[in-house]
């Protein structure tokens, strides 16, 4: 009976695990989707994000693996990434909005061909994404392509409130005017924000008048530094040429107005992102300052690069009133370049004495050679001319001088009093056009220069023959005329100054 008990036993199991295999096979469990979730969390009611943000979500598939997402931000247009995370960067308003975001996972239950059109859950995905090994833009066979299967029917979704920042501005430190200047300046800015400086599109810039839109120039937002420069002197309403980063070379396509001759005046800037929102306009100078521009009074610039004691100003500015029979007396300019010194000053400086044609430039035992290096040949290519009347001390590397100056070397100074009172400073023989000079004072530490005589014309030497070489020379343009010695301390005797200033800028430069 037992024996009987246990057979029926063990045949009934085997029909009950027969039919069980038998559901089994005629009933296999279907393919489930996956499911997404998002890693980030805000509060969509307190917490708002700057414009650009990073999203992180992942996968879990309970028969199967997660081959990658779709993400939308519209709702309509999805893409396909293998990535579990992305930095976006959310087209912003001028107000704050709000974005939605959805990301699906998508398994690898495929059919095992390419699909040209992905229908899941009542959405159009597009085709099957794929590696494009040949870069032709369509798919070919045996090009790898993800097979996808089920796509997650309840993409995980995020609320995002997207706060617009406005950029920020502000001048940088050498951004300092002098209180006077000639229509010629430099400014430079730092911008920033938060929604990344790229997302800067405009720098709007205007001269005394933010309120007339017509009168403010947008800039591109990368720029960070313009000089503005004029020659329209006999404008009512002069025009500015606007050098991006101060380069001749890349004069923007729009002149900037409002500009106040012999007044005070006053710069404006203001950056704007992409969504039209502003900084608030900047100024320069602030309200505590004031910046007069001065129309030049005619061609000619007078350099004063003296910070010893007994500036010469007033002997100059006697000499010109009269030289040339007094001509241009009143029709002449001055420039400080240590009370005045301008910001960016080897730019401002060069654009500066562009807005003339004749300099003259006096200067100590310690002139601004790195400025003359930049300048001088730049002003010459501009049609100008020039006349030096340096005093260049112990200091004195030739290659400084080489830098503007057509000479092969320089003799070494006398230690001491080389040029007592009423030396004597005599014009080369075969050229008496140029008067013979008296120190009128002892001067010293004065050296003797070697012009290259494939370019320039030797003038002047120490009567004494101390120092050796020449106190003065014209290069073959006739641009350059250099004196080697104070011409101040020149006008002993027969005071030839006068005469030597008519000779040089109406003879040799052509002043008129």
């Amino acid at each position: 009976m037992k024996k009987f008990l246990l057979l029926f036993t063990i045949i009934g199991l085997g029909l009950i695990l027969n039919s069980c295999y038998d559901e089994l096979v005629n009933n296999p469990s279907e393919n489930k989707p996956p499911k997404t979730s998002i890693f980030l969390f805000p509060d969509s009611t307190i917490s708002q994000q700057p414009s650009k943000l990073r999203v992180s979500w992942w996968g879990d598939d309970p028969d199967g693996l997660v081959i990658g997402f779709y993400f939308t931000w519209d709702g309509v247009n999805w893409t396909f990434t293998t990535k579990n995370d992305s930095l976006f960067a959310l087209q912003i308003g001028a107000t704050d909005t709000f974005y939605n975001f959805k990301v699906a996972a998508a398994d690898d239950g495929g059919n095992g061909v390419y699909d040209n059109q992905i229908l899941r859950n009542g959405i159009d995905f597009g085709a099957e994404p794929f590696i494009d090994a040949n870069g032709d833009g369509v798919y070919n066979p045996g090009e790898k392509y993800f097979d996808i299967g089920l796509i997650d029917p309840n993409p995980a979704t995020i609320k995002f409130p997207i706060r617009n920042s406005a950029p920020v501005i502000v001048w940088n430190n050498l951004s300092v005017l002098p209180d006077t200047s000639f229509p010629a300046m430099t400014f430079g800015w730092e911008a920033e924000d938060l929604d990344g400086d790229e997302s800067i599109l405009k720098i709007n810039i205007a001269l005394n008048d933010t309120s007339d839109q017509t009168k403010i120039v947008s800039l591109q937002g990368n720029v960070r530094r313009i000089t503005i420069r004029t020659r329209e002197f006999s404008s009512a309403n002069p025009k500015m040429d606007i050098l991006i980063d101060g380069s001749d070379a890349s004069i923007f396509n729009q002149k900037l107005e409002g500009l106040k001759f012999n007044d005070f005046n006053k710069f404006y800037v203001q950056a704007e992102d992409i969504s039209g929102a502003k900084s608030p306009f900047i100024q320069l100078p602030d309200t505590s300052k004031k910046w007069y521009v001065k129309k030049p009074a005619g061609r000619l610039l007078i350099i004063n690069d003296y910070l010893a004691s007994g500036n010469p100003k007033t002997f100059y500015k006697n000499q010109f009133d009269s030289v040339n029979s007094g001509s241009i007396n009143g029709k002449y300019d001055f420039w400080d370049i240590h009370v005045q010194k301008p910001p960016y000053q080897t730019i401002t400086f060069l654009e500066t004495i562009k807005l003339f044609d004749f300099v003259f430039w006096y200067s100590d035992n310690n002139p601004s050679l790195n400025l003359a290096t930049v300048a001088t040949n730049k002003f010459i290519s501009a049609g100008g001319a020039i006349a030096f009347s340096f005093w260049p001390g112990i200091s004195l590397e030739v290659e400084n001088m080489q830098g503007f100056l057509p000479i092969d070397s320089v003799s070494n100074f006398v230690t001491g009093l080389n040029f007592p009172n009423n030396s004597r400073i005599i014009s080369d023989s075969t050229l008496p056009e140029y008067p013979n000079l008296q120190t009128s004072q002892g001067v010293f530490l004065i050296r003797g220069y070697y012009p290259n005589p494939l370019s320039a014309t030797p003038i002047y030497y120490a009567a004494s023959g101390d120092p050796k070489g020449y106190l003065g020379f014209i290069d073959s343009r006739k641009k350059i005329f250099f004196m080697g010695i104070p011409l101040h301390y020149t006008n002993g005797g027969n005071r030839k100054v006068n005469e030597l200033l008519t000779k040089i800028f109406f003879q040799d430069f052509g002043l008129n």
